[in-house]
């Protein structure tokens, strides 16, 4: 696969729908072509103290930040015509349903690749198959894990090397 959307998603609390911030890496003929980090005001607008020990984002970061809607209409014209790839995709993939119903928004059912199930498949002799075990089995050093546009952009180099 050479041309894709990487995507990951942080949420708030345990809700789909509280989508905290996306990173998209957009992978054009084998190579990096775009990137994108945004913030988003989650629904519900409330942080477990979970989440927040996981990614590191509160409200005092996304408060004053648009909601999903406003910021999925600058990201969806970039990945018109893409299939969308994430580690561990069920979760992505849910949260971006989750949050299009919610918002009554049209989900033009994107085209999903999963590079954690791909990973176990392809390859073998690893401890675990987390994105940073997976990612560092494909060469790639992820530094900030559960920030949103790092996550992305490890998913898109492990897509790169196996998918």
């Amino acid at each position: 696969m050479r041309d894709f959307a990487a995507i990951d998603f942080e949420t708030a609390n345990g809700q789909r729908t509280s989508i905290c911030s996306i990173g998209v890496v957009i992978v054009r003929d084998g190579e990096l072509h775009d990137r994108f980090y945004r913030l988003v005001k989650p629904y519900p607008n409330y942080y477990s103290w979970f989440c927040t020990r996981v990614h590191g984002l509160s409200a005092a970061d996304t408060d004053d930040r648009p909601e999903f809607p406003q910021v999925w209409r600058e990201i969806a014209p970039k990945l018109a015509g893409l299939p969308l790839v994430a580690h561990n995709a069920p979760f992505d993939q849910g949260c971006l349903r989750a949050v299009h119903e919610h918002f009554r928004i049209h989900y033009p059912d994107y085209p999903f690749h999963c590079t954690l199930r791909a990973a176990r498949r392809t390859i073998k002799g690893l401890p675990n198959y987390q994105l940073q075990t997976v990612s560092a089995r494909c060469g790639y050093s992820l530094e900030s894990h559960h920030h949103a546009l790092a996550d992305a952009e490890a998913c898109a180099a492990i897509a790169l090397r196996i998918l």
